[in-house]
């Protein structure tokens, strides 16, 4: 298929960061809001907002974070965030998308939590109301950030939880703060029907993966170290966890230093529930639609495939049956060519 026929594809998306994911004129958008002075040309933006080239490991990556965390203090800086991001998920056809965020990273503006989080969903929902598109929320604990912390900003959020603010999600530095160290924030989570993703196995880390199944937590991202372990692979597959990959951020942050450490062929052929994800669509200068290419490219990937994954990620999303049976129906028919 070439890139207009992967374009036109339906396509889900379950692994988004909205900060990590707007687009540059939204960015200049938000500087302005605040009168933060930007470089003159995208080309030179680019540099301060995409993970370098020379990336050594996922902190190096994570550096690009930090110039747009002060852009995301305001009400309406995190509404026209996550409008930016349901506009360019529209545009290249994704019919579901949930979008992450750490509402921890957006209170220095005095904001709660609460108001964060809401601001955010009403930011999905001006974008559903202008796009064909499902769009949802998911607010992320931080590995870095006490237990405490995280357990505080998901008793604030979960009363929010319903047609929008869908779960939640733990990332940040894996490295140094292992599964086991969030155990008490996730079991807090779980206690007031959060259901949760999570981060493992960006590091090099099997062990992450295995602790978070264990936890019973049914979506992972990344899992990338599971790419020899074919016992824990196995476990993935009879516990139905749902992978959410993501290519080119993995290559990006030496998750995966090649293609042959890349998971996605062990998974497939031992029968994983795979999904395919942009991670950060600014911060890797990608999109999904690329994505999709650059697995067709690397791995042979099919329309076929492409519509199975796409089935999985609408199996594991966190909204009604409902909404899933709707979604499963319009993939089926966008397929039908293809297929």
């Amino acid at each position: 298929m070439d890139f207009q026929t992967l374009h036109q594809l339906s396509k889900t998306e379950l692994h988004c960061h909205l900060d990590g994911s707007l687009s540059l004129s939204c960015i200049r958008q938000l500087a302005k809001m605040i009168d933060r002075k930007l470089p003159a040309t995208d080309n030179e933006l680019r540099r301060l907002v995409q993970a370098p080239a020379d990336s050594e490991n996922l902190g190096d990556y994570l550096k690009a974070f930090d110039f747009v965390a002060p852009l995301l203090q305001t009400k309406k800086a995190l509404q026209l965030a996550a409008y930016d991001v349901v506009e360019q998920a529209a545009e290249e056809n994704v019919r579901y998308i949930e979008i992450r965020f750490a509402p921890v990273f957006s209170l220095a503006g005095g904001l709660s939590l609460v108001e964060a989080t809401q601001a955010v969903i009403e930011g999905l929902h001006q974008g559903m109301a202008t796009y064909d598109i499902m769009a949802k929320a998911l607010v992320c604990g931080m590995r870095q950030l006490p237990n405490t912390d995280n357990q505080t900003m998901f008793k604030a959020t979960a009363p929010l939880l319903g047609s929008t603010l869908v779960g939640g999600d733990f990332a940040g530095n894996e490295a140094d703060f292992p599964t086991n160290v969030c155990a008490p924030a996730i079991k807090t989570a779980q206690s007031l029907g959060v259901p949760l993703t999570f981060h493992a196995g960006e590091c090099h880390c099997p062990q992450n993966i295995a602790e978070t199944v264990r936890l019973g937590i049914p979506r992972i991202g990344h899992a990338t170290a599971c790419f020899d372990q074919p016992a824990l692979i196995e476990k993935i597959v009879e516990t139905g966890t749902t992978v959410e990959l993501c290519l080119t951020s993995n290559l990006q942050t030496k998750a995966a230093r090649t293609l042959a450490e890349f998971p996605y062929q062990a998974l497939k052929k031992a029968g994983a529930k795979i999904t395919i994800n942009t991670d950060n669509r600014t911060v890797s200068n990608t999109t999904l639609t690329q994505e999709y290419q650059r697995y067709q490219q690397a791995f042979g990937t099919t329309a076929a495939d492409f519509l199975a994954f796409n089935l999985n990620a609408i199996d594991a999303a966190f909204i009604p049956d409902a909404d899933k049976k709707s979604l499963r129906d319009q993939l089926h028919q966008d397929y039908a060519t293809y297929c």
